[in-house]
């Protein structure tokens, strides 16, 4: 059973949810099937965004969704009000139960804390809404994901720019890379503001840049400050942003903090320049196992 079901944090679940690129990862179908085994009307009180109620036959017991293709889904998701464990029986282990021994493609999670945890911490993701048609998926708006929870976010130019966004994450600092200074810039305290300019070209720069945004981020989670770091695309400059400060607040090398990174944003993809400044970073902290920059995945 251990293999077969795991437990997912909060967290892992909100940066499910909010990856993709031109269109939100939720839209596409082999993405993520996630399951509220709550009663019918709890669930039709309110559930978070994009997930269904689990079907159960007429003596209570749970169903394979007809559409679900358990085998082809990349994530399989399973919620009810409070579990915290997959040593303790109740309604999101028994429908685990049923969609691993089903043929889940991969491990089925179990979400730690359920409904109530979640909607706690991201009360603006609860919904009522049961059904999104495949139009209303391909336009979903993403949120920046969750690097520290509740203290560190990277996003896109959009996501910095949506003031409901920062609102409901309660964002108070912002570090934006970029060639322009955004519009936004004037809606933030120069303290909480830190604009870097930089290109996603070869002879870029933003090595002299680690220690400044390091710092600035640090001082704003010392004053309990969310930061959100965000870049046109929020997958090269803001992500190498992200990436040092990882590196300087954990003293890890390179691999190390792409591997936590990656694990919050799938697509980051910091432009191979970036990388190499990555490495002299590197050498600066003392970091030792250092990462062979030579190898083409980096």
């Amino acid at each position: 059973m251990a293999n077969r079901i795991v437990i997912c944090e909060p967290t892992e679940l909100y940066n499910i949810l909010q990856q993709g690129s031109t269109f939100p990862c939720v839209s596409d179908p082999n993405y993520l099937l996630l399951l509220d085994a709550r009663e019918t009307h709890e669930y039709n009180e309110s559930h978070i965004i994009t997930s269904k109620l689990a079907p159960r036959s007429p003596d209570g017991k749970f169903l394979v969704p007809y559409d679900a293709e358990l085998e082809c889904k990349m994530h399989v998701i399973i919620l009810d009000n409070r579990t915290h464990s997959i040593k303790i029986e109740g309604p999101a282990m028994s429908c685990a139960q049923v969609m691993a021994d089903m043929g889940s493609r991969n491990p089925v999670k179990v979400l730690r804390g359920g409904y109530e945890e979640f909607s706690a911490l991201y009360p603006f993701l609860r919904t009522q809404k049961i059904m999104f048609m495949p139009r209303e998926l391909d336009v979903l708006e993403t949120y920046p994901v969750e690097v520290f929870p509740g203290q560190l976010y990277l996003g896109n130019h959009m996501q910095a720019g949506s003031k409901q966004m920062c609102k409901d994450l309660k964002i108070k600092a912002v570090i934006y890379v970029g060639m322009v200074v955004p519009d936004i810039s004037a809606t933030w305290k120069e303290d909480d503001f830190l604009f870097m300019q930089a290109s996603d070209e070869e002879d870029a720069d933003l090595y002299g840049n680690f220690q400044t945004a390091v710092d600035f981020i640090g001082k704003a989670r010392n004053k309990n400050q969310v930061v959100l770091v965000a870049s046109d695309n929020g997958i090269s400059r803001g992500a190498t942003i992200v990436l040092a400060y990882l590196m300087a607040f954990y003293k890890w090398p390179i691999k190390h903090a792409c591997k936590h990174l990656l694990d919050c944003k799938s697509n980051i993809r910091p432009h191979r320049t970036f990388v190499m400044q990555l490495s002299r970073w590197e050498e600066t902290l003392g970091v030792e196992d250092k990462t062979d920059v030579s190898d083409p995945h980096y």
